[in-house]
């Protein structure tokens, strides 16, 4: 009876630990829709805790003081989005802290207003519209890299543009084919159905690669690439300078008193 009432008390004590570890998992689920990459591997997230209610609060940062409004709010509804799906979860709250907009954007979270309705006439766009560019640039960013793979290992351009999604997913690859496989198939719906006897590779209006022009459309979309790692070194830059990255939320330097005359919500 003893050892029943121990091992509850144990489960009792270990629950609130593995509740928050799913919350992390889920945020690693997130990305900076912009670099593609999750927002606590870039250090973005400093709090994600769960209180006795089950109601989860999120605290982030963002590389500048300055990042536009609706990438802001973006983030903080994927995170939101995110974390409301556990089916345990009572509530979610998200701060964004150290930003021109934080108190704006925070108090519309806090009431679970839209972008649009948060800023109102100084929204420029809707947030939909946004997050769908960003997916389809996440997309482009992808597939690239895992074209370059394939013909790296030997494919040729006909073998590839030949492929079904089934086909894809049945190809021989290494580890690292695996993983990019993986990652692509993540965003392919992004473009189109993920019907198995469709073609794997298609572009962003969702038509078939063509071989004659294969190597032109890669040469096309590695400009994306690149322009993504260098934002992303970009932002791992800026946020170490104006972070104490070993205590999080601690600004190394205060955030400027006013902001330039050209800045806008974009």
């Amino acid at each position: 009876m003893g050892g029943h009432a121990e091992r509850n008390e144990q489960a009792r004590s270990r629950q609130p630990r593995d509740r928050q570890a799913e919350v992390w998992a889920c945020l690693q689920g997130v990305t900076d829709p912009e670099l593609d990459e999750s927002i606590t591997e870039l250090n973005f997230v400093t709090k994600a805790d769960v209180d006795p209610e089950n109601r989860v609060h999120i605290e982030f940062r963002l590389p500048t003081y300055w990042c536009a409004a609706n990438f802001s709010f973006l983030m903080a509804d994927d995170m939101r989005r995110a974390v409301s799906a556990l089916d345990w979860v009572e509530g979610v709250s998200v701060v964004l802290g150290e930003h021109m907009y934080a108190d704006k954007i925070n108090a519309g979270l806090a009431k679970g207003l839209s972008f649009q309705e948060t800023f109102g006439a100084e929204a420029d766009g809707n947030l939909d519209d946004l997050r769908q560019t960003f997916l389809v640039k996440a997309f482009q960013r992808r597939q690239v890299a895992l074209l370059n793979h394939l013909i790296g290992v030997g494919h040729s351009p006909e073998i590839i543009v030949g492929l079904t999604l089934m086909e894809l997913g049945c190809l021989p690859v290494d580890d690292e084919g695996e993983k990019l496989v993986r990652s692509y198939l993540e965003r392919r719906a992004v473009v189109g159905p993920l019907r198995a006897d469709l073609p794997a590779f298609v572009d962003a209006e969702g038509a078939e690669l063509k071989t004659d022009s294969l190597a032109a459309y890669i040469s096309k979309l590695r400009r994306v690439g690149v322009n993504a790692d260098f934002n992303g070194a970009l932002c791992r830059g800026l946020l170490s300078v104006r972070f104490d990255l070993e205590t999080p939320f601690v600004p190394k330097s205060k955030a400027p008193s006013k902001t330039p005359d050209s800045q806008h919500v974009p």
